[in-house]
């Protein structure tokens, strides 16, 4: 955060003028009322139902029915720390006050955390603290005193045109510009600006290449010059980006404290209070407009299959992905759905070889992922069903499914199905030693502790990746064209 506006040395020097402070996107970059409605429904998912009866009593008994209710944790919200840094150092030579629109159950425990204010103002249950009730508040309490007010929406006006010394505190760009004509004097801390960056970042782009595996069917099919057929694959393909995309942010707003606590996660845009929780109420109806849009063009069983996915996925996400194996094999069969929903989107006709094979590779994959997490804990890993010392047995049986997909595939290559598609076909056989080599080796990788948490990820940007790859496709050309 960088402070960038001139400021009179009166508002420096001048220490009888109590500051007063706002706490939501003022404080901290989120929204305590959002924060706190997540973790309402975090805890159960019942409580939408009584939401329309608590606002009928108003927005201020909204908040305090859900205050009551929750616990927030104050030490992980997402402070603005330069402007925190600020006010301790006022604090120093003058009373500083927080006055929120959140309720006083969670300003409570923000103030008794930073320790630097002399008293709360908030919402109660009654009175909602926020625009003209804020400045008739101070009115009351400063009377011809005055105070220093630090905001950072358009509902703060009224209190800066009354502020002996308006602050604005990370404020949109428009209001920073309107505060900068009309008050002269305000002091202005802006923070760096979102863009698409975070956005994408909240989507979950660079995940979008895992749903590449719809087009599998066509590639074992001998499908990938009919246009038609590519065309409602690549529909298929961007309707799961878009319910995957959805699905994280959902993911994102469950896991948001436990995020908050991790080393990495921490930088989310959700956790780290870039984006406004708010933002998901706008993108989620997007993006699911998008996934039905698609859907209805497709083949009315692909529509089946992205709402089991969809079901599935947020199975895992709040029950599966804590419980012992039953997470992995939910993972695999994830990526297995999207094989299927390549078939159902296309119309080509099952191979119970390719999904066989697909269910016990994504099995091992899903294990190289979740031996790579084990690695980097000390114990038990935080929300998840394993120990430390389940690495070894974890590896054990993720290798085994790995040889496993070779063994299917060998079967496969000499079952009557085959003699369909090539007219050599135990030239496929050759791919078993390129599998082999490419599963073992993404296994010594793990247990080096060389292997990144996604293994499909790491696979895009491994070249020996891409190597075993483009000789699995010579080797299947070989079997066409001999």
């Amino acid at each position: 955060m960088t402070d960038h506006k001139h400021v009179s040395l009166v508002q420096d020097n001048d220490s009888s003028v109590p500051l007063c402070v706002d706490l939501d996107g003022t404080l901290v970059r989120t929204d305590l009322l959002a924060e706190s409605l997540v973790a309402l429904l975090r805890k159960n998912p019942l409580y939408i139902m009584l939401l329309p009866f608590w606002l009928l009593n108003g927005k201020a008994a909204l908040k305090h029915e859900i205050a009551k209710r929750i616990t927030l944790d104050p030490q992980i919200l997402p402070y603005r720390g330069k402007f925190v840094e600020f006010l301790r150092k006022e604090a120093k030579r003058r009373h500083v006050h927080l006055v929120t629109a959140a309720d006083r159950l969670l300003a409570a425990e923000v103030a008794r955390h930073l320790g630097i204010f002399t008293e709360i103002f908030a919402s109660d249950g009654q009175l909602n603290l926020a625009g003209k009730a804020k400045l008739h508040l101070l009115r009351e309490k400063f009377g011809t005193k005055g105070f220093s007010y630090a905001g950072n929406a358009w509902v703060d006006m009224p209190v800066w045109q009354e502020s002996v010394y308006p602050i604005v505190v990370g404020a949109p760009s428009d209001l920073v510009r309107y505060v900068n004509h009309a008050m002269p004097d305000a002091r202005i801390w802006t923070d760096s600006k979102y863009g698409w960056r975070e956005v994408l970042h909240l989507l979950r782009v660079h995940q979008w290449a895992k749903n590449m595996i719809v087009f599998v069917p066509l590639v074992t099919s001998h499908q990938l010059l009919n246009k038609s057929t590519v065309i409602d694959a690549f529909k298929a393909i961007m309707a799961f980006c878009f319910t995957a995309s959805a699905i994280y942010i959902v993911n994102d707003l469950i896991d948001l404290e436990s995020d908050r606590r991790h080393e990495t996660k921490r930088h989310r845009p959700f956790a780290s209070g870039v984006l406004g929780l708010s933002a998901a109420l706008s993108i989620l109806p997007i993006l699911a407009m998008a996934a039905m849009a698609l859907s209805w063009e497709l083949p009315r069983n692909f529509s089946l299959v992205l709402t089991v996915y969809l079901v599935l996925t947020l199975a895992y996400s709040l029950v599966l992905k804590r419980l012992l194996i039953a997470d992995t094999i939910c993972l695999a069969l994830l990526y297995t759905m999207r094989v299927i929903g390549g078939h159902e989107a296309t119309g080509i006709v099952y191979s119970p070889w390719l999904l066989a094979f697909a269910m016990f590779l994504f099995f091992s994959l899903a294990l190289v992922k979740r031996c790579a997490e084990l690695q980097r804990a000390s114990g038990v890993v935080a929300g998840r069903g394993y120990a430390g010392s389940d690495a070894l047995q974890a590896s054990v049986l993720g290798a085994s499914s790995g040889l496993v997909a070779v063994l299917v595939l060998a079967l496969y290559v000499t079952s009557s199905t085959v003699q369909q598609l090539y007219s050599r076909p135990l030239v496929l056989l050759l791919i078993c030693p390129l599998l082999l080599y490419w599963i073992s080796r993404i296994w010594m990788l793990t247990a080096r502790g060389q292997m990144s948490e996604d293994p499909v990820l790491f696979a895009l940007k491994d070249g020996a990746s891409y190597l075993t790859g483009v000789l699995v496709v010579a080797v299947m050309l070989l079997g066409i064209l001999l």
